[in-house]
């Protein structure tokens, strides 16, 4: 469990391809503290570090999540959002995130707002009915409060988040550009909501 307040911007640093596709994320986390199994969220994604060498840790992931996230398009160098597992000491400065990715979201724009930009993205249709404004997304594991929502007529939505400077400065939402996908969980109690409601 997370909280999306992102703690470290690592970097991949290797990807090996094979049954389960490996990757190897340099870290600023002091890699003492990580220990094997440990769950960490990597832009927004739960995985499980199975190594760790000096300055690094590696996950294996799953085709099941390169099927529904982001991962699949990273390469060496790409920026990772990154956050350690919840405890129960530490402070809820965001949302209660999962790390259990339920789609893709892109980018449609990106337009400056005072100091911040207001990021402008477009959501599947499956999807749409669990993004309300005043609610919480998880985008690339980055907790954010949704502004507006439009309901598109082909059932997809677009909906706009504010990012400030400093979320620019120590996420990866600083080097996003229009048609940029980013992992999107919707809300826990939007999706539980909607279940005990029979809409899904």
């Amino acid at each position: 469990m997370f909280t999306g307040i992102v703690t470290d911007l690592g970097r991949v640093r290797r990807i090996d391809r094979g049954g389960d596709t490996r990757v190897e994320i340099a870290t600023g986390y002091d890699i003492a503290g990580i220990e094997i199994g440990a769950s960490i969220a990597c832009s927004g994604a739960c995985l499980t570090a199975v190594e760790t060498g000096p300055g690094w840790f590696a996950v294996e992931v799953s085709a099941e999540t390169l099927a529904r996230t982001n991962l699949g398009a990273w390469k060496e160098g790409a920026p990772v959002n990154l956050e350690r597992s919840l405890t129960l000491s530490a402070e809820l400065g965001g949302h209660i995130v999962l790390g259990h990715v339920d789609g893709l979201a892109s980018v449609e724009s990106i337009e400056p707002e005072g100091d911040s930009l207001r990021f402008l993205f477009a959501v599947p249709a499956a999807l749409a009915r669990f993004v309300a404004p005043k609610g919480s997304v998880a985008l690339d594991g980055v907790s954010l409060t949704v502004n507006a929502v439009e309901d598109l007529a082909d059932g997809r939505a677009r909906f706009g988040v504010n990012v400030i400077p400093h979320t620019r400065a120590v996420t990866t939402f600083g080097a996003m550009r229009p048609g940029h996908a980013v992992n999107l969980e919707v809300d826990l109690l939007a999706r539980y909501t909607a279940r005990l409601m029979g809409r899904e």
